[in-house]
């Protein structure tokens, strides 16, 4: 028992103290709660897979609830991403809710706020309002409108509401303490005007709630038992009782705030507005572009549910923030897809290899492994001829001992075929090799148990053969950004550090058997990396990503 203790995050910690002193286990409900105001991150997936989580440990509902109170930003394109992001996550939500759905009961408190005289309408502009607040070592003070009659602030509330008021010319803001050390208490503005369509409501408000006022009054509603909120919200807590005590009984349930550390990425940036920045520069061509840290992107590049999934187990929940580097999360992809993907064959930069002892017009069809971390996945049949391709760096005319690939009057094994030597190159008129000649041991077919085929050799190629290999164009995704924390220097613009090698686009060769690949199917090339067909190829015009390759190039770069 002590040792399970011990495994707890202090986020279930936290959980299992409160289900020994007060809390019912039915009484557990948790939300994920996204902005609709952009696709979601590798950041929020840890959210997710929290809340989600917890869901699943404790057998309790979790709610899918958007904080859609900013209409300048929201889209209905965002909501339907985040949606089909938690689904591919693999998580289901018990109730799909909307701060929306709470604009008339939130609007409702407000007003029972201004009679008892703890809210307010302020008439002036946002920037005196904020030199008002003070600093953390001075009071603030008081508006000239903080005693305002309970009758106008209603009129002028209701007046803001119905859009008779022009934006900006009033806020409505709680009555707390303008000296509190908290400053985040000194008369928080809980409304601003906005005469803008919302994508759910309409026009039917002018007034939208901010954040402080909305996201609480949200989790009372539903009945959440813990708000879990990344660590900038720690002030907020304050807050968020304070509002909660306004509206509530002394014998309602409430929900508990509690805050975790976020865990930052290298190499990528996080920051929503800079994501859409990257979009609408052009910098990359979409949301879900490949280089990009959103789920959509990641999913479209190659990760799985499960590899995200590990990537969160593995950086866990803490009370401090972190760059977590970016090969750990390469690292989750590389140990999933090892045991699925299939093996395939494909060559990325071809030379030709004449085979010159081999039957003119022959061809075979020879048998490989799919994948031999799983015994399930069986064989396919490969196409062996005279001609094959090859890659270009896998030869060297004259190359030192180590070097274990194929050279003149050495010999090296094709993958799941023969054992070939070098012989001779043919040049064209700029003195590039042009063909590599090799002859072939016929006896030396990789599974034939014959003597020739135990024979050991040092280096193994991979191949395709040249009248049947099928082109596509592969795409060789790299990470974003060159600097570990590319916005972390005020100084610089963090776009001075977008890595140019990001994407290079080439026509590879395959194995004829992908002719037919589907969207999102992944694969390992053999000796290069790991491939999954985008969203957007077809039979006719073949596109591979890469997800990862097979080891960390980045290592030894940084």
């Amino acid at each position: 028992m002590s040792e399970e203790k011990k495994s707890l995050n202090f986020i279930e910690q936290i959980i299992e103290e409160d289900l020994k002193l007060n809390y019912k286990k039915e009484d557990l409900k948790f939300r994920f709660p996204p902005e609709p105001n952009g696709y979601l991150h590798i950041g929020h997936a840890s959210s997710i897979c929290l809340n989600f989580g917890l869901g699943e440990k404790y057998n309790a509902p979790v709610n899918l609830r958007f904080d859609d109170t900013n209409p300048i930003k929201e889209e209905q394109e965002y909501v339907d991403a985040i949606k089909r992001d938690v689904e591919w996550l693999g998580f289901k939500w018990a109730k799909e809710c909307y701060a929306s759905d709470y604009f008339q009961q939130l609007y409702d408190w407000a007003v029972e706020l201004i009679k008892n005289g703890y809210a307010y309408v302020d008439s002036q502009p946002s920037a005196v309002i904020a030199e008002q607040k003070g600093t953390p070592t001075e009071p603030g003070k008081n508006s000239p409108y903080r005693d305002r009659s309970v009758e106008e602030n209603l009129e002028l509330f209701e007046k803001m509401k119905n859009g008779e008021t022009t934006e900006g010319q009033h806020v409505l803001r709680a009555r707390i303490d303008m000296a509190a050390k908290n400053m985040l208490m000194r008369d928080p503005v809980m409304y601003r005007s906005l005469h803008k369509k919302h994508h759910r409501t309409g026009n039917d408000w002018m007034i939208y709630p901010l954040y402080d006022w909305a996201h609480g009054e949200s989790d009372f509603i539903e009945s959440i038992s813990h708000s879990f909120c990344t660590l900038e919200f720690l002030p907020h807590r304050e807050l968020y009782n304070w509002f909660l005590e306004k509206v509530s009984s002394p014998d309602d349930f409430k929900p508990k705030q509690r805050e975790f550390a976020r865990r930052n990425l290298s190499h990528t940036i996080v920051s929503k507005r800079k994501l859409l920045q990257l979009v609408e520069k052009g910098i990359v061509s979409s949301w879900d572009d490949p280089r990009m840290p959103t789920i959509s992107g990641l999913r479209r590049r190659g990760y799985t549910p499960a590899s995200i999934k590990k990537f969160a187990e593995t950086i866990g929940i803490a009370k401090r923030e972190n760059v977590i580097d970016v090969s750990l999360l390469e690292f989750c992809i590389r140990e999933d897809l090892n045991k699925t993907a299939p093996r395939v064959m494909a060559v990325m930069d071809p030379v030709k290899l004449v085979i010159t002892n081999y039957p003119e017009g022959e061809e075979e069809w020879l048998t490989a492994e799919n994948n031999p971390e799983d015994e399930l996945a069986g064989s396919r049949e490969v196409p062996f001829s005279k001609e094959l391709y090859i890659e270009k760096e896998d030869f060297k005319e004259e190359a030192n001992r180590k070097f274990f690939r194929l050279t003149l009057g050495k010999e090296v094994r094709l993958k799941n075929a023969y054992i070939i030597k070098g012989e001779k190159v043919i040049k064209d008129a700029n003195g590039e090799i042009a063909e590599i000649h090799c002859t072939y041991d016929p006896k030396s077919r990789s599974g034939s148990g014959t003597e020739e085929s135990m024979r050991k050799v040092k280096g193994t190629l991979h191949w395709v053969s040249a009248k049947h290999a099928i082109e596509a164009e592969v795409r060789l995704y790299d990470r974003l950004f060159t600097v570990e924390s590319p916005d972390a220097d005020k100084e610089k613009d963090y776009l001075e550090y977008i890595n140019p090698e990001s994407l290079k686009t080439i026509t590879a060769y395959l194995e004829p058997g992908l002719k037919d690949s589907q969207p999102y199917e992944q694969f390992q090339f053999q000796r290069i990396g790991y491939f999954n067909v985008d969203k957007e190829s077809s039979s006719d015009n073949l596109i591979f990503n890469r997800t990862v390759t097979l080891r960390d190039s980045w290592a030894n770069k940084d």
